[in-house]
């Protein structure tokens, strides 16, 4: 079986994994990285992505083997438990752009990519960095409120792990 060696939210990890294990399922099921939600199983609805080498990818369409060697965050790594949220989960939070929950990691990761490779960013920018993300709940009034803070006040992102 082949293994995986890289790091996630900033920790090394090396894992004996079989070669089809998706990535999706390697963080949640090896790592007990749970912030990683798995929707639709075919990278449409985006509540399964990550950052791998600092850009959005579908977990659930990556397989573990292919992020050997390469730096993956997820959802976790935005605020350590205790510790203030990042400027995006704030926003979230502040405007209520949670409802279920379900997608927001995946939301809160895509954003945070954008912002943190591109400094800040028109709403315009924003809204095309989260087209492929659903939300079922229909909260993207409350999502779209947060993005219009988030791109009113150019700040760093802050987080976590990187």
């Amino acid at each position: 079986m082949p293994y995986v060696r890289t790091t996630v939210n900033g920790q090394p990890v090396e894992r004996e994994v079989e070669a089809r294990l998706l990535l999706s399922d390697f963080l949640r099921h090896e790592l007990d990285l749970t912030g990683t939600h798995v929707g639709c199983e075919h990278g449409v609805c985006g509540a399964c992505t990550v950052l791998v080498d600092d850009r959005p990818v579908r977990a659930c369409l990556m397989l573990a083997v292919q992020a050997n060697g390469k730096p993956v965050r997820t959802v976790e790594s935005l605020a350590e438990p205790g510790q203030p949220l990042s400027r995006v989960q704030a926003a979230f939070k502040r405007n209520h752009a949670l409802q279920c929950g379900f997608c927001t990691p995946g939301i809160l990761m895509s954003l945070t990519a954008v912002l943190e490779e591109e400094g800040p960013v028109s709403k315009e920018r924003a809204v095309d960095a989260l087209r492929g993300h659903l939300c079922r709940c229909t909260g993207y009034r409350n999502i779209m409120t947060a993005i219009d803070e988030i791109c009113a006040e150019p700040k760093e992102v802050g987080g976590g792990a990187g």
